[in-house]
Order: structure tokens, then sequence, then C-alpha cells
């Protein structure tokens, strides 16, 4: 597993008339975090789609523990807890950066489809093999 952290800011388009954070706005911070982590290991995700390959959400199960407020500056986790041969499954978390408060948190399934069919597909191999590397702790 990982340590992976993305830094969020809460401006007012996140929020709703009482200034807390929209519920969905957590799935985009989710994803953020989870395209930055691939990127930090040297996969690219943009020339996927030129090869008619996505990634989409499967499923996931969220909590949501406290609010966020505008301005606040939170973290969100991205942790790889589980791949197979066309998905992958990560515990993502949301803290505030000033008192540590955990705030969200989730599994996400994410699986590997072709487009335009949208059918599940293998893993790209070297995505995959940074998938191997983070679960047998070889990164």
């Amino acid at each position: 597993m990982t340590d992976f952290r993305w830094p969020v800011r809460i401006y007012v388009e996140d929020t709703d008339a009482g200034g807390i954070v929209f519920y969905a706005n957590y799935l985009k911070y989710f994803e953020r975090a989870r395209t930055e982590w691939v990127r930090s290991r040297g996969v690219a995700l943009r020339g996927r789609l030129e090869e008619g390959i996505a990634f989409v959400v499967h499923s996931l199960n969220i909590r949501y523990l406290q609010p966020a407020f505008l301005d606040d500056e939170l973290e969100i986790s991205a942790d790889l807890i589980s791949a197979t041969r066309t998905a992958m499954t990560f515990r993502q978390e949301a803290w505030r950066r000033d008192d540590g408060a955990a705030l969200v948190s989730g599994e996400v399934k994410v699986a590997c489809v072709q487009l335009p069919s949208g059918r599940p597909r293998r893993i790209p191999e070297d995505l995959d093999r940074v998938l191997k590397d983070t679960l047998s702790g070889n990164e």
C-alpha cells in the first residue's frame, strides 16, 4: 500500500448555500487523487483514450463523517488495495489539514473498458505492472 495524498482547497463553487462542501464534490476530489496517483507512477492516461481505452467507476462505497467548509484545505488519499486483470480498487479518504479531522472515507472500484463498446478489457501492461509492484510493496 502507499500513502499518497493530494491537496485540495475548498472554493465557493465547491459549496452549497450553507458554505458546506456539496457531497458529490468529494467524488471529484477522489477522481483527481486517483489520477494523480497513476500519474505519479509514470503512467500517462491521455494516450489511452487515443487507443480506445478508458477507466470508469464500476462501484463505490462512501461514508460521510464530517463536513468541510469554504476555504478549508484538505488532503485526499488514494491507496490501491486490490487489482484484477480488468479493474483496480482504491481506499480513499479526505482529511482537513489544519486539525486532521477525517471527513469522508470510501472504496472505489475502477474498471478498464474498451471504447466505444464500454466492454471490460485487460488493464494495459505498463499500468498492470505498476499495480502489481504497488501491491507487492516493490514500488
